[in-house]
């Protein structure tokens, strides 16, 4: 995974555009970096501070489309409800030892995991 993902967005002027449609460009970009990911290959970005756990109640999609819209109205809420959260140490340890494989998004700087039983 690289540190500065590459966007294959067309050139726009995201100001130009609506809601709706910054978030559907968003959707797209972000579904082709989803994947999953051995949590041993993420180990770099939680040591920077960069990892951020979706709970598996949400769509991790969603939650990369709303951290790139920005919208912290909708983040205080979710951490106000324990659905988002630095990982921890005691979570990395765990999938660490567990060989773990997670749901992974970017939206740079921020890596989103997610894991789904």
């Amino acid at each position: 995974m690289s540190d500065n993902p590459v966007f294959d967005v067309p050139d726009l002027d995201l100001a130009s555009l609506n809601n709706s449609e910054r978030e559907e460009l968003l959707q797209a970009e972000f579904l082709k970096q989803t994947a999953k990911m051995p949590w041993r290959e993420m180990q770099t970005y939680y040591a920077r501070g960069n990892v951020i756990v979706v709970s598996a109640e949400l769509d991790l999609i969603a939650v990369a489309v709303q951290l790139g819209l920005d919208n912290s109205t909708q983040f205080a809420a979710w951490i106000e409800q324990d659905l988002i959260a630095p990982a921890t140490d005691k979570q990395a340890l765990a999938w660490y030892e567990n060989d773990q494989t997670l749901w992974v998004t970017v939206a740079a700087p921020w890596v989103l995991v997610q894991r789904k039983d």
